[in-house]
């Protein structure tokens, strides 16, 4: 089957493109002239096709609203030196999007489809690729129950889009963190390993309250004992103890980051030693008591690499040394800037090109 040979395509008739300052995006609040959709009927997604981008028309008895069958991605694409784009990693969102599909009865995604969808919107709004420096193109692919029915069962129908924002960072500044020892973000054998958006819901009334705080991140714990780190609010996160790469265990209650995946890949091929384990909290207070903790940084598709300047637990906000040139972080940072750009050789295959 030609997935791009179903793609029916309308052009939007204006650009919103010359209202944008590119100079100045704030994350994810600019969108794009068009959008990719399609429609899951009778066991079969349907009329595929790239449309001006647009409000949608739903009942107030969509499942999606109620009952929470909704999931997710996102990944970014950037503007080569040559004009050609680079679309990071998306067979492995696609990968994961199925992950978060299945675990809560929702129809798999067929990777042409998904693919295709994602070269279409290239190619009709490649002009919104941001050219300048820290700037990329955000794919937020998403899904969601379509029945206007309200009871509690997988819904019949379903709706996949695809649409994007020119984005530039999403942290600025220091990162300041605090552990968090009442509130649970996810549980073992739960949802917590998929991108659905309860999981996103559960975190906003405690990292509320630690912004009025003065933190921009929490770092959360375990549901059963408030005792091993798992991630932060809006990335993974990794610690260099003893020149010793060390993550959080993937579990059913921590994301399986991409961005952490790249990470851990080009550290091993580096030869650093990594260790994906228990991270307790106490080995992370003890680690920057004894200054054997070197860094500390959240790690995804919106963070990148986020150092970690300041830890707060137990009354006590506790300093991260900055990272230098020659840190572990910077040259990370680095290493996966060049490959995202096509400045340097990508031997994973990460990157689609798209002239």
């Amino acid at each position: 089957m030609e997935a791009t040979k179903q793609i029916r395509i309308e052009r939007s008739k204006s650009s919103l493109i010359n209202q944008i300052d590119f100079n100045n995006l704030d994350f994810g609040r600019y969108h794009t002239d068009h959008m990719f959709i399609t429609d899951f009927a009778n066991n079969d997604w349907q009329d595929p096709r790239v449309i001006p981008y647009q409000s949608l028309s739903l009942s107030p008895a969509t499942a999606a609203l109620h009952y929470g069958q909704t999931i997710f991605e996102g990944f970014k694409a950037y503007r080569a030196s040559n004009g050609d784009i680079l679309v990071f990693r998306p067979e492995k969102h696609w990968e994961r999007m199925n992950l978060s599909a299945e675990r809560i009865c929702m129809p798999f995604i067929p990777k042409d489809l998904f693919m295709e969808g994602v070269v279409q919107m290239v190619k009709i709004d490649k002009e919104w690729v941001p050219k300048q420096d820290g700037c990329s193109l955000y794919f937020r692919p998403f899904a969601f129950a379509a029945d206007p029915v309200i009871r509690v069962r997988p819904s019949d129908t379903y709706h996949f889009i695809i649409f994007c924002s020119p984005v530039g960072a999403y942290f600025s500044g220091k990162l300041k963190v605090k552990i968090e020892t009442e509130y649970v973000r996810a549980a073992e054998g739960g949802i917590g390993f998929s991108k659905t958006g309860g999981n996103y819901a559960a975190s906003l009334l405690p990292a509320r309250l630690a912004a009025a705080e003065g933190y921009q991140q929490i770092m959360w714990t375990d549901a059963k004992e408030h005792k091993y780190i798992e991630e932060t609010g809006a990335s993974n996160v990794m610690f260099i103890i003893d020149n010793v790469l060390v993550t959080p265990k993937l579990s059913t209650s921590i994301l399986a980051g991409v961005t952490r995946d790249c990470i851990l890949t080009l550290a091993r091929d580096w030869g650093m030693k990594v260790e994906e384990r228990k991270v307790s909290v106490e080995e992370i207070i003890y680690a920057i008591k004894n200054k054997t903790l070197k860094e500390a940084f959240g790690t995804g598709t919106a963070a990148v690499i986020s150092p970690i300047s300041t830890i707060f637990y137990d009354g006590i906000d506790y300093e991260i040394p900055e990272p230098g040139k020659d840190s572990f972080s910077t040259k990370m940072t680095k290493a996966l800037s060049d490959i995202k750009l096509g400045i340097a050789e990508d031997p994973y295959n990460w990157v689609m090109r798209i002239s």
